[in-house]
């Protein structure tokens, strides 16, 4: 059963819960030292790799980004694909990158990536995988999502981070997406730390909203990594929220789930609005009482976003 990440990860300082979870946090990211000095990163000619990733864990908009690349590319006519490691609770992201491309996937992303090669890919986008030490990428992307940005700034299990937030000066590009409020702090704590930062700015569009009435009342529920996002995408595009469920990233919905909510739904006298990640995972549980909305990720400035992509094929 997956469970809801501690609210406490989130909040702006990290409180007794965090300091008394602290001495693991040190544990662990000792062990992750100490792991990297046995691991030696291997670069790959045949191929160029772009890695897609985070440090917050989940709901920083990887997938997304990552289908975004795809089309740059794509439009470039290079011969791209995605690779992702084979986590069985990841079967909504697979598919949505399945509907775009050509996707490898495998325990190792290496084996993944090998196999591309096999089929004389160009460029191999790996959603996720900044924390993969067996693959030394051509080009690197740190994703943060505004909303939650780094949480209270500590590593699991003090906090939300895969990784101490210091180690972003290992990573050239930084990708900030959300309802682009309070960028400018975001953007001043990232310099702090890495001057050399390439920063990018992206927000999510929805693709088909003239499906919906404007008019209408919804309940909204999604369990993907960031509720808060959708929440803030549909009401800047004026849907009428009257009630939202959470649920934990990349929840495995029953039927009662699905019913407890028809019933909530019949109580407000509303339509019912999900994520597309979700609806793939509703198993056709009365899927015809639950429309889902599917969105895209619009860079702020594409030029510049572009320029950094060519760093990749330009090389020989």
């Amino acid at each position: 059963m997956k469970l809801k990440k501690p609210q406490f990860w989130d909040y702006k300082k990290p409180n007794i819960f965090a300091y008394l979870l602290w001495p693991i946090s040190i544990i662990l990211q000792l062990l992750n030292s100490f792991k990297k000095i046995f691991i030696s990163k291997k670069k790959f000619k045949n191929i160029k790799t772009i890695c897609v990733g985070n440090i917050y864990v989940g709901g920083t908009g990887k997938t997304s980004l990552s289908l975004k690349i795809y089309e740059i590319l794509n439009k470039k006519k290079l011969k791209t694909c995605f690779i992702k490691k084979d986590y069985i609770d990841q079967l909504d992201e697979q598919k949505i990158l399945e509907k775009k491309g050509k996707l490898f996937k495998s325990k190792k992303r290496v084996v993944a990536l090998k196999n591309a090669i096999k089929e004389n890919y160009d460029v191999a986008i790996f959603d996720d995988g900044f924390q993969d030490e067996t693959i030394d990428y051509d080009l690197n992307f740190l994703c943060f999502n505004n909303l939650n940005w780094i949480g209270n700034g500590l590593p699991i299990p003090s906090g939300p981070l895969r990784e101490n937030f210091k180690n972003i000066q290992n990573c050239c590009n930084i990708f900030i997406n959300g309802d682009l409020e309070k960028i400018d702090n975001i953007k001043k704590k990232i310099l702090d730390t890495n001057p050399k930062a390439n920063i990018h700015i992206g927000k999510y569009v929805p693709q088909n909203l003239e499906k919906f009435d404007m008019n209408a009342k919804y309940l909204v529920f999604s369990g993907i990594g960031n509720h808060k996002t959708f929440l803030s995408m549909l009401k800047i595009n004026n849907f009428n929220i009257v009630k939202d469920i959470e649920f934990p990233d990349h929840y495995n919905y029953s039927k009662n789930d699905i019913d407890k909510i028809i019933s909530i739904s019949n109580n407000y006298n509303c339509k019912i609005l999900t994520t597309e990640k979700d609806f793939i995972r509703l198993k056709n549980y009365m899927t015809d009482k639950i429309a889902f909305i599917s969105s895209k990720l619009e860079i702020l400035n594409e030029e510049k976003f572009f320029e950094t992509l060519t760093k990749i094929y330009e090389q020989n």
